[in-house]
């Protein structure tokens, strides 16, 4: 219990520690534990995967001004490199927002930077190797979940068979090792209610909803797929077999699974609307192009279901990551396979509809949207081993205004024009956060 209050007030503390700055902007999929903040975002920030002949070819964080009155706008200000080819993947926060935390999906690496001390130009503050040791075998350090004073990690592997049964590990906020959680298995559910006929304990994202303390992650697949060739492992059918089919949920404050449903077919990002009745979540699954809803009823009992078709299935256009907007009314999705960018009409979450799609280019994996939903931001890169070869290996950070009809683009980086490699997960920043 004493466990519990801490967390809770420091997650008070992280809630208003800002209360008297500025409303900048801030993507609608970040948790909720950090204050929630509107407008004009300063810079995004890119956790970028290094690529061989391209610039220092190491993964790096860049920096893009996206300040309309700046001469630099829409320009690279700042790229950090980090050292090497670390699979540079997915990032997060701090609930504090004053670190931003990125893994090596290869490496094991966890990189720390400092954001607050000069937000247009992020510094390394730390450096943690020591992921698969602390975590007792977990392999891939995937989502950053800020937590009050602590970070959640979802994992991808194991170091045993490098399949996908993984954990989510937990550590504070200065990078200690807290706890590791296993994801239920059908040999051990850990007491979780079974609603699957599949209990592969794989993972991938972690949300949570804390007015109700639940948590959910969903599931991908394991090193030996991920960091294979993507045309190769399509041929491989024990490789085809290897991917989740499962969403968990789980205790917010416990940490313990309390059921595991069904949704087949690789269920990736997690995104919660922010309404104050909103009890559901989205997901995609990369494999059968579905839409899926994750939903309480009135018992209190949360169901998976599928409520929408993604382009055409059949095509396997892999849905990748989806953004929903701030007032719970539409939701973006991104296909990695055909450039595409839909945006569903999802008032009515058990019935969503598609209400428009764009070609953003030959491959599109990230979308991140300002929190007044006047901006979107796209990015390229999925895998090293799994983006597009030759002239459609295209690499970017895209910028939109939306306009509520048509995404009208303002600029475009090229990653491999500047140097920079494989531009993979988007957060927004701005200076004017950390001033007093």
């Amino acid at each position: 219990m004493k466990q519990l209050k801490n967390k809770l007030a420091a997650g008070f503390v992280a809630l208003f520690a800002f209360g008297t700055t500025p409303v900048i902007a801030d993507e609608t999929c970040q948790s909720p534990y950090m204050p929630k903040i509107t407008g004009q975002e300063e810079f995004v920030y890119v956790w970028t995967l290094g690529e061989a002949g391209v610039g220092d070819e190491s993964d790096k964080l860049v920096t893009v001004d996206v300040r309309p009155e700046s001469d630099s706008y829409g320009k690279v200000i700042a790229s950090l490199s980090v050292g090497g080819l670390n699979e540079a993947h997915h990032g997060g926060f701090s609930a504090d927002r004053r670190y931003f935390w990125a893994g090596g999906l290869d490496t094991n690496k966890i990189f720390i930077f400092d954001i607050h001390s000069d937000a247009a130009k992020p510094k390394l503050h730390k450096v943690v190797d020591s992921f698969v040791k602390d975590s007792g075998g977990a392999v891939g350090p995937h989502t950053f979940y800020g937590l009050p004073g602590r970070m959640m990690i979802t994992a991808l592997s194991n170091d045993k068979d490098h399949g996908g049964r993984t954990a989510l590990v937990e550590y504070t906020n200065e990078g200690d090792y807290v706890a590791t959680y296993w994801m239920p298995t059908a040999e051990n559910p850990q007491g979780a209610k079974i609603d699957s006929p599949v209990v592969d304990g794989f993972g991938y994202d972690v949300r949570a909803l804390i007015r109700k303390n639940i948590m959910l992650t969903s599931s991908f697949t394991g090193w030996s797929n991920y960091m294979m060739d993507f045309g190769k492992m399509l041929k491989d059918e024990a490789a085809m077999k290897r991917f989740g089919q499962t969403v968990v949920q789980w205790d917010l404050h416990t940490r313990q699974p309390k059921k595991v449903m069904h949704v087949p077919g690789a269920p990736l990002e997690i995104r919660f609307p922010w309404g104050p009745n909103s009890n559901y979540a989205f997901t995609t699954t990369a494999l059968t192009s579905k839409l899926w809803l994750i939903h309480e009823d009135d018992e209190g009992e949360w169901h998976s279901k599928p409520v929408a078709d993604i382009g055409d299935p059949s095509k396997v256009p892999l849905p990748v990551d989806i953004s929903i907007a701030a007032d719970d009314q539409h939701l973006w999705i991104n296909s990695f396979l055909d450039g595409m960018t839909r945006l569903f009409d999802i008032s009515d979450p058990h019935a969503p509809k598609q209400v428009y799609e764009k070609k953003i280019a030959s491959q599109v994996n990230m979308v991140s949207q300002s929190w007044d939903g006047k901006r979107v931001y796209f990015t390229s890169s999925l895998l090293a081993n799994w983006d597009k070869k030759g002239a459609d290996n295209e690499q970017f950070l895209k910028a939109y205004d939306w306009n509520g009809k048509e995404l009208i683009e303002k600029f475009s980086i090229d990653f491999h024009k500047e140097g920079l490699g494989r531009a993979h997960i988007m957060r927004f920043g701005s200076s004017k956060l950390y001033s007093s």
